[in-house]
């Protein structure tokens, strides 16, 4: 399959000033994606806080490196915004993760692995949905490399956004309409007949 990958503009927002920016921008939203990128672990016990939080519109791509600009007020507002849906996967774990760093009640959020359910989507990984509704690949090369470094680089930049990318292109594909599941050969197998 062909690679499908974010193109557009990455702003990388390693100060609470440039958080406190980019929000005002994002904030004239209705939708976003989102995702977050935490160092892995390979000891027994090692346990990192989430270092990047990916905010992405269809044509820009926004990384706030936690690690550095922490979780201030206006980003709490964000994640409790009702307002503007915020479209991930897997979020369950995502808000373990960030709700070990700082107190807030998520609010907007739209799962992905429930939402494809009724188009009879099988498959829960972004990977393997994206390529059912596309017919591209996401690569995952960059997923296990060191968010805390202290520069991210192009690579993991253009990785860590196609991810929060690929959540919104993939609901909003979906929402409207452009997905066929009775065409599709990814469904979710008949009910039996009720007794």
């Amino acid at each position: 399959m062909p690679i499908g990958r974010f193109t557009g503009p990455i702003e990388v927002i390693d100060t609470p000033e440039k958080l406190c920016r980019a929000l005002a921008v994002i904030r004239r939203e209705p939708i976003v994606g989102v995702d977050t990128e935490t160092r892995p672990s390979f000891r027994a016990g090692e346990v990192h806080k989430v270092a990047l939080l990916q905010i992405a519109t269809i044509s820009r791509a926004y990384l706030v490196r936690l690690i550095m600009t922490g979780f201030t007020s206006q980003l709490i507002d964000f994640l409790e915004n009702d307002a503007i849906t915020k479209v991930g996967l897997s979020l369950t774990d995502d808000f373990q993760r960030l709700t070990a760093s700082a107190t807030f009640e998520p609010r907007g959020f739209l799962d992905l692995q429930s939402y494809v359910v009724q188009f009879g989507i099988l498959d829960r990984s972004l990977q393997r949905i994206y390529a059912i509704i596309f017919g591209q690949r996401i690569t995952k090369g960059q997923q296990l490399s060191n968010w805390e470094a202290h520069d991210l680089t192009e690579a993991q930049r253009r990785y860590a956004a196609t991810d929060a990318w690929a959540c919104l292109r993939i609901y909003e594909h979906l929402a409207q309409g452009h997905f066929n599941p009775e065409t599709s050969p990814y469904r979710l197998p008949d009910e039996p007949p009720a007794d």
